[in-house]
């Protein structure tokens, strides 16, 4: 297949493109004239990789997650452990190649949006290091759902600006961050968090973003001998799925699943499944699947997961859906924290609740698969933000029968249990 996307005029297919006003092209125009440029450039990319091996710690692991394997039952599990990189998350890889770009673009500031605060943390740190001003944007609802991000953000010397617009959440910080963009875009840059908005951002995070894909190809063919028979990969706006499927997307024996947030169900309004509810539309300066309705409103999204409660997709993962080289799936909110405490309980991880939707839909696909197959899950984060929120909203009682756990039946069977009395 043709890997070699977007196009010149920043297209994947009929997706992505760049519908911003006239004044904001000529900016972005000049952000992907030098992005073409530095990302052949032996010295730019000589200090983005010396950071990403002294700095974030790169390469990360790929761990074979034996006991949850074994309690799921059929194919076994491998984790991409991107939530061991300095600040927890995958976020540092395009927010340092982002900076770096600024800082050689002249810029003085950066500024982003933030949902469950992991890019807003990484963009801070990447401002910090690199000496640039930082401001951040999050909905009201999330600095208070993420605050434990919220501190680090302040530690580390950004501003962060809570936006009370809307419903509060991840798309009105994005709003917020273009507004404030458009006042001053000659001194400061947006380092968008994840492979949306209008080109060349779904190319330029995607390309950070794949080292992983290619670390862990590698890594699987060391343990296993051969690739993974499936990667799975959480989707909010994409980036750490585009990260780990890009190595993979001309391997026909490699089976690509993304996995969206359903929230409390897929029959309700309170999810986030733009792949599977959405229509196409544009927000944001890019054309997409959109949570929309006949009028074109863009509807209000829910995801547990501060991260992945967008109401579009990116264009890349749009275009790979059409052409069925990508399937599509979800996981509910309760699905969800299953994984977060069974991952918790069988490994010694506490992922990130947006990791945690790829990990609970590894545990059915094992199942689905059998035996003598492999499964890669890209760890996207790790929980540390998302350990109040849970042990508060959902009891750790609610969820862990009195025996002790020996299978992942056990959490299913107990939470259903209680969610019918």
């Amino acid at each position: 297949m043709n890997i070699n996307l977007p196009d010149s005029n920043g297209f994947f297919g009929e997706y992505g493109g760049s519908f911003i006003p006239a004044e904001l092209k000529k900016v972005l125009d000049e952000v992907r004239n030098t992005y073409e440029k530095l990302k052949n450039d032996e010295s730019f990319i000589s200090e983005l990789d010396e950071l990403n091996h002294t700095y974030s710690g790169r390469p990360s692991p790929v761990y074979h997650a034996k006991r949850l394997s074994e309690a799921a039952g059929g194919a076994e599990i491998y984790l991409k452990r991107e939530d061991l990189n300095h600040t927890g998350a995958h976020k540092i890889n395009h927010a340092l190649g982002e900076v770096l770009l600024a800082k050689r673009m002249g810029k003085k500031k950066v500024i982003a949006e933030t949902g469950a605060g992991q890019h807003g943390v990484a963009l801070a740190t990447a401002a910090s290091l690199l000496g640039l001003e930082c401001d951040i944007y999050m909905g009201q609802i999330d600095v208070m759902k993420e605050a434990p991000n919220v501190k680090r953000m302040k530690m580390l010397g950004a501003r962060v600006i809570s936006v009370s617009s809307g419903t509060r959440s991840l798309k009105d910080a994005v709003d917020e961050a273009f507004k404030a963009y458009l006042n001053d875009p000659v001194n400061q840059i947006y380092c968008i968090g994840s492979v949306v908005g209008p080109a060349p951002f779904p190319e330029m995070v995607r390309d950070f973003q794949s080292i992983i894909g290619r670390e862990a190809k590698e890594q699987m063919k060391n343990k296993t001998g051969r690739n993974p028979d499936a990667v799975v990969a959480c989707v909010g706006g994409g980036s750490n799925a585009m990260g780990i499927f890009n190595a993979f997307l001309d391997d026909e024996d490699v089976a690509l699943y993304g996995v969206e947030p359903a929230g409390k169900g897929l029959d309700t309004p309170y999810h986030a499944a733009s792949m599977e509810k959405g229509r196409k539309g544009i927000i944001h300066g890019f054309k997409c699947y959109v949570l929309m309705d006949e009028k074109e409103n863009i509807l209000p999204v829910y995801s547990i997961a501060s991260g992945l409660d967008y109401p579009g997709v990116g264009p890349q993962h749009c275009y790979l859906r059409d052409i069925k080289r990508v399937v599509y799936e979800s996981a509910t909110d309760r699905e969800a924290v299953t994984a977060f405490y069974a991952l918790s309980r069988m490994e010694g991880i506490i992922p990130a609740l947006e990791s945690s939707h790829a990990v609970a839909y590894a545990v059915k696909l094992a199942r689905k698969l059998g035996k003598g197959k492999n499964i890669l899950v890209n760890l996207s984060g790790r929980g540390d933000k998302d350990i109040d929120f849970v042990l508060e909203h959902y009891p750790l009682r609610d969820y862990e029968p009195k025996e002790k756990v020996t299978e992942y039946d056990e959490f299913m069977s107990h939470i259903m249990e209680k969610e019918h009395q």
